[in-house]
C-alpha cells in the first residue's frame, strides 16, 4: 500500500503535467481534462479509517473460525490460514494484545468440534482470554455459481466479538459483517490464474478486512469492497 505522502507527491506530478499539457488547448477541451486529472486524483485519495471495535486492546484474545461441512471438505485449508493470519494481525497490530497462538487454538477447534454450539462464556472461560473473535464463514467460494470456467472469488462472514467481562458474557459485545471479493475485477479465467493463486488472494484481502476492524489504518477511499454492520 503507498503511503499517503507518496499518493499525495504522485497526485501534485500528474497536475502539473496536465497543467503544462493543457496550457494551449481550447476552453472545453481543459476543462474536459482538468476534470479528468481531477477525478483520477479522487480515485486514487487515501485516508484513515478507524477500528470498529477497540475492545482488543490489552486484552487476552483467541481467535476461532468456522465455515460449513461442505466448504471445509473443499477447502481444507482456509480455515486454519484465516485464524492463523487474523490472529498474527491482531497480535502485531493491536496495541497491548496478548493473543493466542493460533496452533493452539486450530488444536483446540478440531479437539471440539461442536464449540461452535458453545454458549460464549464457556468459549471464553475454556481458552481463558478476555476476547474471543469467532468468524463464522458462511460464504466462501473461488467462481460464480454454475461457471467453474472464471474467477469470482467471495469470502463473507459475520464476526462477533465475546467479552469474558462483558454485560452478558453470552452474547456478542459487537458484531459485524465482512465480504471480500478477488479479483477485483470481471472476466478473469483460468488460463489468466490457477486456483492457488485466486485463493491466497482472497484469503489475504479477507484476512486483511477482517483483521482492520480492530485498528486504525489507511485504506483506498473508495474501495472496491466494503465492510458492514449487522
Amino acid at each position: 500500500m503507498r503511503t499517503r505522502r507518496t499518493t499525495i507527491s504522485t497526485s501534485l506530478a500528474l497536475a502539473a503535467l496536465g497543467a503544462g499539457a493543457i496550457a494551449f488547448l481550447p476552453g472545453c477541451v481543459i476543462a474536459g481534462l482538468a476534470s479528468a486529472i481531477g477525478a483520477n486524483i479522487e480515485k486514487e485519495k487515501e485516508v484513515e479509517v478507524l477500528a470498529k471495535y477497540r475492545g482488543l486492546e490489552n486484552r487476552s484474545v483467541a481467535v476461532l473460525a468456522h465455515t460449513m461441512m461442505g466448504t471445509a471438505y473443499e477447502f481444507p485449508t482456509a480455515i486454519p490460514n484465516i485464524v492463523g493470519n487474523v490472529a498474527n494481525n491482531i497480535q502485531q497490530r493491536v496495541q497491548g494484545s496478548r493473543v493466542l497462538d493460533p496452533r493452539h487454538t486450530v488444536a483446540w477447534m478440531h479437539q471440539h468440534p461442536g464449540w461452535p454450539t458453545m454458549p460464549l462464556a464457556d468459549l471464553t472461560n475454556e481458552l481463558d482470554v478476555d476476547r474471543v473473535v469467532v468468524i463464522d464463514v458462511y460464504e466462501y467460494r473461488l467462481n460464480p455459481e454454475g461457471n467453474a470456467f472464471l474467477w469470482d472469488g467471495v469470502a463473507a462472514a459475520n464476526v462477533g466479538v465475546a467479552e469474558r467481562d462483558g454485560i452478558d458474557p453470552d452474547s456478542y459485545a459487537e458484531e459485524l459483517q465482512v465480504i471480500s471479493k478477488f479479483p477485483d475485477m470481471e472476466g478473469i479465467g483460468r488460463e489468466a490464474a490457477g486456483a492457488r493463486e485466486v485463493e491466497l488472494g482472497l484469503q489475504k484481502t479477507f484476512v486483511d478486512e477482517v483483521a482492520y476492524l480492530f485498528y486504525d489504518h489507511i485504506e483506498k477511499k473508495y474501495p472496491d469492497r466494503g465492510i458492514k454492520r449487522k
